[in-house]
């Protein structure tokens, strides 16, 4: 297996830029969606007082962008409706739905996803429902995968949230211990979970994004970078 190039982390007021160096001649810098994250391939020996001056020098391009992001529909626009593909833990199944006056619920069956809702519910109802949904089956994944990690790394976390977040996928406030998890990795492979949970423990050892803090994410979990490569292609296009 190809040995896979150190990524760095500049952080610039409220911008956060993923850093990989190539053998390159010119910086290329791209903002994905449509979390709005930034990556910034830069030449293999160029300073970081220069990439630190291109970076200022794009920032109110690069926040331009991520306000495009936050304000644009989802290319998939969903409607809640019956047959409507919604993901779960990385697979795609279809909508159920059951109109009924007992209690609404979600179930995952077999090959589909079940909502029980009044016969009257909206389609707004019915995305609060799968949301909060999503939001328990998240909450039960990360408490044992959490403890465990905890326990592996010998760090202790303040609470681990699930949290509707636009721009990350996880945040840690290493003064108070406190992780948020975003809402939307209910949806990924259980393996990118884990790497995002992983990562922002990390950040209990180690607060910045320095050769330090990933030699302890290689020696935790060596194919973080695979795993987070898989969560980038289980991002909507």
């Amino acid at each position: 297996m190809p040995k896979s190039r150190p990524i760095q982390q500049l952080v610039i007021d409220d911008i956060r830029i993923e850093i990989t160096r190539k053998k390159i001649k010119n910086l290329h810098l791209r903002v994905h969606p449509p979390l709005g994250g930034v990556h910034l391939s830069v030449p293999e020996k160029m300073s970081m007082a220069v990439v630190r001056e291109f970076v200022l020098s794009k920032a109110d391009w690069i926040r331009s962008h991520q306000r495009r992001f936050d304000q644009q529909p989802a290319v998939f626009q969903p409607g809640w409706c019956e047959g409507e593909r919604h993901a779960y833990l990385g697979c795609d199944y279809p909508l159920r739905l059951i109109a009924t006056p007992a209690r609404p619920q979600v179930s995952l069956l077999t090959d589909e996803l079940v909502i029980q809702s009044r016969p009257d519910s909206t389609a707004t109802q019915r995305a609060e429902q799968l949301d909060q949904w999503y939001r328990s089956q998240l909450t039960g994944i990360l408490k044992p995968m959490s403890e465990q990690w905890q326990t592996q790394m010998k760090v202790t976390a303040g609470v681990v949230k699930v949290r509707k977040m636009k721009t990350r996928w996880g945040s840690c406030t290493p003064s108070s211990g406190a992780i948020r998890i975003n809402l939307e990795l209910a949806k990924k492979p259980l393996e990118c979970i884990e790497y995002v949970l992983v990562h922002e423990l990390t950040h209990l050892l180690e607060r910045g994004h320095n050769q330090r803090f990933y030699r302890l994410m290689d020696h935790y979990l060596p194919d973080w970078q695979a795993r987070r490569s898989l969560l980038l292609e289980h991002e909507p296009s």
